[in-house]
């Protein structure tokens, strides 16, 4: 599965460049709700998050239909790169692209060592029986917060108040989700090949996340050899946004060890 990403995609980074690399990997909201990660992880990391094709404006090229060619082209970027170790860490659609990103390098010897550790936050993208994920597209704004988040009026963007731009941005990043990740935000064949998956795993969940639960994180941190689960008290869908210092918490020491 060979995808080339665009050149010119944009990217928020941190760190010194000399230190080992964090990928950083948006959900649907886009970039802006990981910079806080990259942020964090500049300490001790080169962290730095690109923007996926088709989000916040970019070119998505029309051979890019699924999460698991966006995760190829992000290996093959990281090997063109000659990075090693790298830790993945993604929140919510990026959750899942990091999850098919160690599947696709457990499972190709080109990419031995290029994956060193991943951090799975309130991924969505596996069939949990009776966990569904949320219908994303069916929610209006209200909804949407409320489902994403733990005090729902954190997270409540009235959309009148969009700009014409800032409306087309957002409507044309819902299309691109729904070209890559499906309406169904899921992968009916992902649960059952992360078993393949063989570097140190951290999945990290919000206790309010109603997108996702945490019986649901929980059946895709069981399928992930020796992965690590923690809930995070008083958060929704995107903890490191509403209970950051429990988020670091959790996986900063993991970091340190992995």
């Amino acid at each position: 599965m060979r995808i080339s990403l665009p050149q010119d995609l944009p990217v928020v980074q941190a760190g010194d460049p000399e230190s080992r690399t964090a990928l950083v990997l948006h959900g649907g909201g886009g970039p802006r709700t990981v910079a806080p990660v990259v942020g964090h992880l500049a300490a001790t990391m080169h962290a730095f998050a690109p923007t996926h094709p088709g989000w916040d404006g970019t070119a998505r090229p029309a051979s890019l239909t699924s999460v698991a060619r966006l995760a190829a082209g992000y290996l093959a970027r990281l090997l063109e790169h000659g990075e090693h170790d790298v830790v993945l860490i993604g929140s919510s659609i990026g959750g899942w692209i990091a999850l098919e990103m160690a599947v696709q390098a457990a499972d190709d010897e080109r990419y031995a060592g290029l994956i060193g550790a991943v951090v799975d936050i309130d991924g969505v993208g596996a069939v949990v029986e009776g966990e569904p994920v949320a219908d994303f597209f069916a929610l209006d704004a209200r909804g949407l917060a409320e489902a994403a988040w733990h005090d729902p009026e954190r997270g409540y963007v009235d959309p009148a108040g969009f700009t014409d731009e800032q409306r087309a941005i957002q409507q044309a990043n819902g299309r691109t989700m729904a070209a890559i990740a499906g309406t169904s935000m899921s992968d009916p064949t992902l649960l059952g090949r992360l078993g393949a998956v063989n570097v140190p795993t951290l999945v990290v969940w919000g206790e309010s996340d109603r997108i996702v639960t945490p019986a649901y994180g929980r059946a895709v941190a069981h399928a992930v050899p020796g992965a690590q689960f923690v809930e995070i008290p008083e958060a929704g869908h995107l903890p490191h946004l509403e209970a950051p210092d429990a988020t670091w918490a959790a996986i900063d020491p993991f970091l340190a060890r992995s």
